[in-house]
C-alpha cells in the first residue's frame, strides 16, 4: 500500500488521531505537512519523529476554520513540495453540554472547526487536484455523526455534516480521478476524551462488541488504506473504525 513520495496534508496533526495519521502516512512513504492551530511544540515533535525515521515533513500553523488560513495551508504544501496528493481533514474540537445549556458560541466553534474547516480545506485543494486529475481526500467524522450522542448536539451535527459533504465531494470530483471517503472512529482515547469519567469510559467499552477502546493507530490504519492504490475504486464511503459500536 505504498504511497511513496506522495504529498499529504493532515489537519490537526500535532496530537491524537491526526498525529497517528501523520506518522503512519510518513512511514508509508508520504511527505507530510503537519498542521496545527496553536501547539507548535507538539507539531515540531511530530515532524522531528518523521525526519528521524528517514521521512520528510514540515509543520504549518493554520486555523482551518478561517478560509484564508486553510488556503495558506494548502499553498504552503504546494510551495514546499510542488503538489498535494492527499488531504486528511482531521482538525476538530468539542464543547460538550446538553442542548438546553448549549450557548451559541459553543455551537458555532464546533461547527466552524469541524465542518466548515473540512469544507475550507477541500475547497482550497480542489483546483490543484483537478489539474492533476488525481487526488485522495479522507475526512474524519465520528460514530456520533452516524448515531448521535447526548450532550454533543454540536459535535454530532458537524460530524453528520461531514458525511454529507464527503458523499457530495465524491460525486462532484469523481470524474477527475479524485476520491473522497470518511473514517468514523468510535471510542478512541485522546486529549479530547481525557476528562471523561471512568464509568463513562467503561460504558463505552461495554457497548462495543469487540470489548475494548479503539486506538489512534486503528484510525491511522484505516486512513492509510483509503489513501492507497488498494482503495482506488472506493469513494463516497464511511468506514466505521469503532469495534462495532454503531451497529
Amino acid at each position: 500500500m505504498s504511497i511513496q513520495d506522495k504529498v499529504a496534508v493532515v489537519t490537526g496533526s500535532s496530537r491524537g488521531i491526526g498525529r497517528a495519521i501523520a506518522l503512519r502516512l510518513a512511514a508509508d512513504g508520504a511527505k507530510v505537512v503537519v498542521n496545527y492551530r496553536s501547539d507548535e511544540s507538539s507539531a515540531s515533535e511530530v515532524v522531528d519523529q518523521i525526519v528521524a525515521g528517514g521521512g520528510e515533513a514540515l509543520a504549518v500553523q493554520a486555523d482551518v476554520s478561517q478560509v484564508a488560513d486553510a488556503q495558506a495551508l494548502i499553498d504552503s504544501a504546494k510551495k514546499a513540495y510542488g503538489r498535494v496528493d492527499i488531504l486528511v481533514n482531521n482538525a476538530g474540537t468539542t464543547r460538550d453540554t446538553l442542548i438546553m445549556r448549549m450557548s451559541e458560541d459553543e455551537w458555532d466553534i464546533v461547527i466552524d472547526t469541524n465542518l466548515k474547516g473540512t469544507f475550507n480545506c477541500i475547497k482550497a485543494v480542489t483546483r490543484q487536484m483537478m489539474r492533476q486529475r488525481a487526488g485522495t481526500i479522507v475526512n474524519i467524522t465520528s460514530v456520533a455523526g452516524i448515531a448521535g450522542n447526548p450532550g454533543q448536539a454540536n459535535y454530532a451535527s458537524a460530524k453528520a455534516g461531514i458525511i454529507g459533504l464527503t458523499k457530495t465531494v465524491a460525486k462532484e470530483l469523481g470524474s477527475r480521478g479524485i476520491t473522497c471517503n470518511a473514517v468514523a472512529p468510535g471510542f478512541v482515547p485522546t486529549d479530547l476524551t481525557a476528562s471523561l469519567p471512568e464509568d463513562l469510559i467503561q460504558l463505552g467499552i461495554d457497548r462495543t462488541p469487540l470489548g475494548r477502546l479503539g486506538t489512534t493507530e486503528d484510525c491511522a490504519g484505516a486512513v492509510a488504506f483509503l489513501v492507497s492504490s488498494d482503495a482506488s475504486f472506493i469513494t463516497g464511503q464511511v468506514l466505521a473504525v469503532d469495534g462495532g459500536l454503531a451497529i
